[in-house]
């Protein structure tokens, strides 16, 4: 029988490899969806300040449902439902159906679901940033874009990002729901890798100390960010 550390083994018939290809898949989806997710977050925050009735309304019944609704139902409706109304949109223009790739749906899919957590996120940060900052740009003859960019963004980047920070910890687990649409990320290369091998422990502990580190590094980065921002303003106790 072969030992743990063969089974780990980088090189066939080990599944180390295995582990780490679907530790990569999955970084990729989430980076992708949770940039997916900002600039829907970002844009939605926006809207729902500065947006007119219709808007806010479409904006809100959009935050609502997303964070009502169980996050594997919710991946299982996105993804097959999206592929269906796609090949439908591309044969009622006279196109062959297509299939899409399991990485642009993965981002695809988690990055609508973490933009309706972002939206509210920056939508709380955007009304922590004092008032009469904004008014002072605008006295100083600054368009609006200007002050978005110059005072806006810089006084509220530091009230969102622990908010954000959690969201990409989020996002970084929710790419092993995908594992129920057949996406090989890191969970399904451990289902695989577990069952055929029946060391079901030592590749499940293997699988949670490389989301650990993942978690770890991140927390780190976020730390360094934060400080980085936080430059210069009143240190909080």
């Amino acid at each position: 029988m072969d030992s743990a550390f063969d089974l780990l083994a980088l090189s066939p018939p080990g599944w180390g490899g295995n582990l780490l290809m679907g530790l990569l898949r999955t970084l990729q989806i989430a980076v992708g969806a949770y940039a997916l997710g900002l600039v829907i977050g970002l844009l939605g925050a926006l809207g729902k300040l500065h947006g007119g009735p219709v808007l806010r309304w479409g904006l809100e019944f959009y935050t609502t449902v997303i964070r009502a609704i169980p996050e594997l139902v919710l991946i299982l409706l996105l993804y097959y439902a999206g592929t269906d109304l796609l090949n439908i949109v591309r044969e009622s223009m006279g196109l062959e159906r297509m299939d899409i790739s399991g990485l642009w749906a993965g981002i695809y899919v988690i990055g609508l679901v973490q933009g309706a957590y972002s939206t509210e996120v920056f939508r709380g940060a955007f009304q922590s940033v004092p008032h009469g900052q904004v008014e002072a740009g605008r006295a100083m003859g600054l368009r609006p874009l200007t002050v978005l960019r110059r005072i806006t963004l810089p006084i509220m980047l530091p009230y969102a990002l622990p908010g954000l920070s959690n969201l990409w910890l989020i996002t970084t687990k929710d790419t092993a729901l995908l594992a129920v649409v057949g996406f090989s990320e890191l969970a399904l290369e451990t289902r695989q890798a577990a069952g055929a091998t029946r060391e079901y422990f030592m590749f499940y502990m293997v699988a949670g100390g490389l989301y650990l580190a993942v978690t770890l590094v991140s927390t780190l980065g976020f730390g360094l960010l934060e400080r980085r921002l936080r430059r210069g303003q009143p240190s909080q106790t």
